[in-house]
């Protein structure tokens, strides 16, 4: 499965007005804390892909899961679509062992809260992220045949959100937040 990911860097109140004028559904929001880690055999940074294991909170029940993510490199220039698998695990702290014990090292930590819409098959996170600010996401899962179509249609939502599309960022929050660092 694909994720076709856009994602703009935007102030939330001005597209939470246009959420509620498109009847957006609000599905939840969330505080996530994302370890993301070295591999001992290859450059993560080089070849463009990530592992990362995410602690999430529900902020409305307080319920915490966990999962481990493996995304896999850009496929295509015009957004953030990658290959990406996902599984959830019981216990963050033994996942940690586990990596750990295959020889993958921490690398940065990125901290966010996020709000859940849903609007035209299409889901819109907005990202309130720990030493950058705020941004928002519009994204959905697809078929590797269906990556142009959704791509526009995604374009199209975030028009209609009030947003340019061709102020899309590319960088991830890590990579985003990797460059702050350097600076």
């Amino acid at each position: 499965m694909y994720e076709v990911e856009l994602k703009v860097e935007a102030t939330h109140d001005a597209v939470r007005e246009r959420l509620s004028t498109l009847a957006a559904d609000h599905l939840g929001s969330v505080e996530q804390v994302d370890t993301y880690y070295d591999a001992p055999h290859r450059d993560f940074a080089e070849t463009d892909e990530a592992l990362r294991l995410r602690r999430e909170t529900d902020r409305e029940t307080g319920e915490t899961t966990t999962k481990v993510t493996y995304k896999g490199p850009l496929v295509e220039s015009a957004s953030k679509t990658r290959e990406e698998f996902e599984t959830a695990v019981d216990d963050d702290e033994s996942m940690a062992g586990v990596l750990d014990g295959l020889g993958f090292d921490p690398a940065a930590v990125v901290e966010k809260d996020r709000e859940f819409y849903a609007v035209d098959g299409y889901t819109v996170t907005l990202d309130a992220v720990a030493d950058l600010g705020e941004f928002v996401e519009v994204e959905r899962e697809t078929e590797k045949s269906e990556i142009e179509d959704v791509r526009e249609g995604a374009v199209t939502l975030l028009r209609e959100l009030g947003l340019d599309p061709d102020e899309q960022i590319r960088t991830s929050y890590l990579g985003l937040l990797l460059e702050n660092s350097c600076e």
